[in-house]
């Protein structure tokens, strides 16, 4: 397999991000597997595309920690060949009543998606506009376009999010630096697990919770060569629920 060039997907130890790792290293990128605490589930992902006659490293960091993102990163960004692709994918989740919400349950949706959006993305589309070539894809979620009772932190963060990828878009755009965000809906993975499933499922028109392996392939197309003249969009993957 020729190598198409390097991509990080950060939070790609499950769910979402290790969906777009294992489909970003089946289309020929060396992945950067990010991971924050599961450093075993990260090696399994790295295992997977190294066996299907991939190249992946697992790359250990805290997106919300500039030093520690600075420390993990310096070898890739002082490279000549640096970094083509990034997902932005690392996100959590503190549900709760804005009226009963305290500060750190605010705080931590805001810090993982937008502090951990400027310490990763910042570097490397640093690099990537020198080079006069990348991809960003930056994922949000159909919170943070309709908004969703029980989420306003993270229906805030994601609405960040999706601000942030419109003018970095705008901001890159000469220097051939396409920037989309995906914004996924309700997807089978650990973060949707006490999700209410049967009146979520009442509202999507397609009646089915989406897989991660669906989002990916929307995620790993703006990744690619196709989208040359499509960039600042932000595209649902949620069954026609928005």
């Amino acid at each position: 397999m020729t190598p198409m060039g390097r991509a990080l997907v950060t939070g790609a130890s499950r769910g979402i991000g290790r969906a777009v790792a294992l489909e970003l290293g089946a289309m020929g990128f060396e992945v950067l597997v990010n991971f924050r605490t599961e450093a075993a589930k990260a090696a399994q992902v790295c295992d997977a595309i190294v066996a299907s006659g991939g190249r992946a490293v697992p790359v250990g960091f805290d997106v919300t920690d500039a030093d520690d993102v600075a420390r993990a990163l310096a070898p890739y960004l002082d490279a000549p060949e640096g970094i083509d692709v990034l997902v932005c994918n690392a996100g959590v989740t503190c549900d709760g009543l804005f009226i009963g919400m305290d500060h750190e349950a605010w705080d931590r949706p805001i810090r993982t998606a937008l502090d951990g959006f400027y310490h990763v993305a910042r570097p490397i589309v640093r690099g990537m506009a020198k080079r006069r070539r990348g991809r960003v894809v930056v994922l949000s979620s159909v919170s943070g376009i309709t908004g969703n009772p029980g989420q306003v932190n993270y229906s805030a963060a994601k609405a960040g999010l999706i601000g942030a990828t419109k003018a970095l878009a705008r901001e890159l755009a000469a220097r051939n630096v396409i920037v989309n965000c995906v914004a996924p809906g309700l997807i089978d993975t650990d973060m949707s697990a006490d999700a209410p499933r049967d009146a979520l499922l009442a509202a999507i028109p397609m009646r089915r919770i989406g897989r991660p392996e669906e989002v990916a392939k929307v995620v790993c197309f703006l990744c690619g060569d196709a989208p040359s003249y499509l960039t600042g969009q932000v595209i649902a993957v949620d069954g026609g629920l928005t």
